[in-house]
């Protein structure tokens, strides 16, 4: 509509393919400090110091998808927390846009964990940094299992060549950049997480199960009760109903 601002329009991202990298959060990471405005794609044939949560090492081989957004003050400081959501979201309609006909669902585990038949197929590493001009970089990252995957990890992994995907790392990212920046411009901010929550919720693994949620310093069971309209998950304990804005959940 005439009048309104769009932050996130498709014609404005930027896309940078590279052959092998350290990491492309760190690249991208790079580019804003060199000054780069953001809304800057950067992909990796194969990576080999990948980097998933916590430090983990993330498996980097050729025949995956690594890529990395960057963004400059996406958002308010309270508008950000949302976020995860949001790509959580993007991310898996990307996938699901290359899942052949009859194939298992793609759903999200919250905050923004991918999966296929209750096992990952996707790691997502958010990155923040303060720059000296006082503005905020954040970075994206996402790490896709077409033809590979983690040969042990603390969970059920899974890659889409076993869901018989056949389509190549370029042409999920086809699918990755314009869903992304469909979902980052109805989130709009922050604004429209109620919007992206209802979408979320559609795609959404476990409702009404019962879970466990690690915390930093301890754990805690109940039955998942969804994600209230401003992404975080509710978990009903039984006495109380208990908001959750940050956790590893484990099903049942």
């Amino acid at each position: 509509m005439t009048g309104i601002r769009r932050r996130f329009p498709l014609e404005a991202f930027r896309h940078i393919a590279l052959d092998e990298v350290g990491s492309t959060n760190t690249d991208a990471l790079a580019a804003a400090r060199a000054g780069d405005q953001g809304l800057l794609w950067i992909t990796a044939r194969r990576q080999n110091a990948g980097r998933g949560r916590r430090g983990r090492a993330w498996t980097s081989e050729t025949g995956n998808l690594y890529a990395t957004l960057l963004l400059i003050d996406p958002a308010p400081i309270e508008g950000t927390a949302s976020l995860p959501l949001a790509v959580a979201l993007a991310v898996r309609n990307a996938i699901a846009a290359v899942m052949p006909p009859g194939t298992p669902p793609v759903e999200v585990k919250w905050p923004n964990d991918i999966l296929i038949e209750r096992r990952k197929t996707c790691g997502i590493l958010l990155e923040a940094e303060m720059l000296p001009d006082g503005k905020r970089a954040l970075v994206i990252g996402i790490g896709i299992n077409i033809r590979h995957k983690p040969d042990s990890a603390p969970y059920a992994v899974t890659s889409l060549e076993e869901h018989g995907v056949t389509a190549l790392p370029e042409e999920l990212f086809a699918h990755l950049y314009k869903e992304m920046a469909q979902v980052l411009e109805s989130w709009d901010e922050g604004r429209g997480i109620a919007d992206v929550t209802a979408q979320w919720r559609s795609v959404a693994c476990g409702i009404g199960e019962k879970i466990t949620v690690n915390l930093p310093n301890h754990s805690i069971s109940g039955r998942f009760a969804g994600i209230d309209d401003k992404g975080l998950l509710m978990l009903d304990t039984g006495s109380e109903l208990m908001p959750i804005a940050a956790g590893d959940v484990f099903f049942a």
